[in-house]
């Protein structure tokens, strides 16, 4: 399949299209079929590995675990593994998973949920990370309460 990857921590400009494996799924897992992934300051701070303790989260000291770049993700489940419940494969789902920017990604069961219909699989793609954040800058940090503007 083809991704975009990175060998090691380096400026955006250094990733390059290449042909991976397809990711193996396990027993809660799901394979998606990425339609649409959603771009966020956090996909900056792991392709450069900047600053220098998002390396001590578990992404890689030395050079990043996944080459496989992207978090928010909106597709279609391709495959579940044997005890995912309540998804099954046909069914139009956004959420996070690493690598998706790739024809197929892996998400685990309670990473993803199922996608509105009225919803397109761009504006699904944008949500998991830049529309939390920003409900939590509104209702957390600035309170924000229904019927303010």
């Amino acid at each position: 399949m083809k991704a975009i990857v990175r060998d090691t921590y380096c400026p955006p400009d250094q990733l390059r299209l290449a042909d991976v494996d397809r990711p193996a799924i396990g027993a809660e897992d799901v394979l998606i079929r990425v339609h649409a992934a959603g771009v966020d300051q956090g996909v900056w701070h792991l392709v450069t590995g900047l600053p220098y303790p998002v390396r001590l989260a578990g992404f890689g000291l030395r050079r990043p675990k996944n080459p496989v770049v992207g978090s928010d993700v909106a597709g279609r489940i391709e495959a579940a593994g044997a005890r995912v419940t309540g998804l099954r494969p046909g069914d139009e789902v956004f959420g996070t998973c690493d690598g998706a920017y790739a024809s197929f990604a892996r998400a685990g069961q309670g990473s993803v949920v199922a996608k509105p219909s009225n919803v397109t699989f761009e504006q699904a793609a944008a949500v998991a990370t830049s529309a939390c954040a920003a409900l939590q800058a509104l209702r957390d940090k600035a309170e924000v309460r229904a019927g303010q503007r």
